[in-house]
């Protein structure tokens, strides 16, 4: 392995590509980090200071995905969300909105269409969540807590005299350009650099916090519980990677064709089903549903209805048995949704029949179909239930060690490990494909 690096760094091309990402990921952890003019960042630490030391609240996803930003309310607090948001909103557009169905296959013109809609979708949902954010920080519910301070402070009165909704246009305004920025930063990955590029951003968004958790993980458990929980997430990151990597391959034949005096055609080739065909996006979408009682609830603070007593105590402890199984049962859920509007058969079946293929022993058509679909729905089972067992690991950790602050840092559960382990063996492939094409020997070879 340690030779395919070398061989990469050997090869011109590659090697631009490479430093290419590297600078990208580079400047963008630097915006990550820097201050939004208007923020009074004195406040800010002061909040974080005094806020629970956890990132079990409703906004401890996102603050991962943007490797911390969220909570600095730095230039790229917004970070690839906006952007996810839209391309997933867009995908399931695609299915119901038959103008967006035309476009995805038209082929390589749609697909510039499509991407110019989803840029201008990222752009409005940047400047809502912009808004709300800077809203939640300045009434304390973004760090779930009161703030003695003011984020935004008032400078009419001062000697630069700005009006205040100046201030909130201009951090607004900001962390939108921000948004903009990383877009662009993502799209140039992907055309000049290595991997996928938003993919490889929330890569080093997580990979950013890590050794902070690792940290934090041995000063308040000890070296004794932090050795055993590293070998633990030695052995889940194994699994992660095994059954990432597995896929069920159904066998295609293509019929030969005789055109003048030569027969064309006549190869043999499969579909590969993945056990895990949905990705990390059910998990996305089960945890942001959850989160949703939780804001709920820090914006009806005080009130003692019964419907608030349900969501404190079965809803927003994530230790709760009854809240692990509402976890789960979003996982499975959206998995089958998912695959289900991602992987149509009836338009597999259809483009093999056209282009003269067939499964052995299956007749073209819709029997084709009908049995992708049972193939198809036996892998998606036992996809989601593993989806839903390593995203509800850090839950798990919490009803054995009865450790709260456990699960903020436990960094081999949830839906950090599923998107670093994708990420990495995506890039690892394509940096392995370019080796191959120059006669290097891969990555995992």
């Amino acid at each position: 392995m340690l030779s395919a690096f070398i061989s990469a760094f050997r090869t011109p091309d590659l090697r631009k590509k490479i430093l290419f990402t590297l600078m990208i990921i580079g400047l963008y952890r630097l915006g990550a980090q820097m201050p939004s003019p208007g923020v009074d960042y004195a406040a800010v630490q002061t909040c974080l200071d005094i806020a629970p030391d956890d990132d079990a609240g409703a906004f401890g996803l996102l603050n991962m995905f943007t490797g911390g930003a969220l909570l600095q309310l730095s230039v790229f607090a917004l970070g690839v969300m906006p952007y996810i948001t839209s391309s997933i909103i867009m995908q399931l557009l695609t299915v119901v909105i038959p103008r967006l169905e035309q476009l995805r296959k038209e082929g390589q013109p749609g697909q510039v269409k499509i991407t110019q809609y989803t840029r201008y979708l990222t752009l409005g949902l940047a400047l809502l969540q912009a808004a709300s954010y800077i809203a939640l920080a300045r009434s304390g519910v973004l760090f779930q807590t009161t703030c003695p301070d003011e984020i935004l402070p008032d400078l009419s009165g001062s000697e630069a005299n700005i009006p205040y909704w100046m201030t909130i246009v201009v951090v607004v305004s900001v962390m939108v350009a921000g948004t903009a920025m990383i877009m662009w930063f993502g799209e140039q990955i992907t055309e000049r650099g290595v991997g996928n590029g938003m993919s490889l951003l929330i890569f080093a968004s997580i990979a950013a916090q890590m050794p902070g958790q690792f940290w934090g993980l041995k000063n308040s458990e000890g070296w004794f519980m932090f050795g055993a929980i590293v070998a633990v997430g030695i052995a889940i990151l194994v699994a992660v990677i095994f059954i990432e990597q597995s896929q069920r391959r159904i066998p295609v034949q293509y019929a030969k064709k005789m055109v003048g005096r030569r027969a064309y055609g006549g190869t043999s080739t499969y579909i590969p089903l993945k056990v895990n065909q949905a990705g990390v996006i059910p998990v996305i979408f089960g945890s942001s549903l959850l989160y949703i009682p939780t804001l709920f609830l820090q914006l009806n603070a005080g009130s003692d209805s019964w419907w608030t007593n349900f969501i404190d105590r079965y809803l927003i402890d994530q230790g709760s048995w009854v809240y692990i199984l509402v976890y789960t049962a979003l996982i499975i859920f959206f998995t089958y949704f998912y695959v289900s509007i991602t992987f149509k058969v009836d338009d597999v079946a259809e483009n093999m029949k056209k282009a003269g293929g067939f499964i052995p022993g299956v007749r073209p058509g819709k029997p084709t179909a009908t049995y992708l679909q049972r193939v198809l729905s036996r892998l998606t089972f036992p996809g989601s239930l593993y989806l839903a067992t390593i995203a509800i690991l850090p839950n798990l950790a919490i009803i054995a060690f009865g450790n709260q602050q456990l699960f903020a840092q436990f960094p081999f559960g949830g839906t950090s490990v599923l998107i670093m382990v994708g990420v990495g063996l995506e890039s690892v492939k394509q940096i392995e494909s370019q080796l191959m094409q120059r006669h290097y020997e891969g990555f995992l070879r």
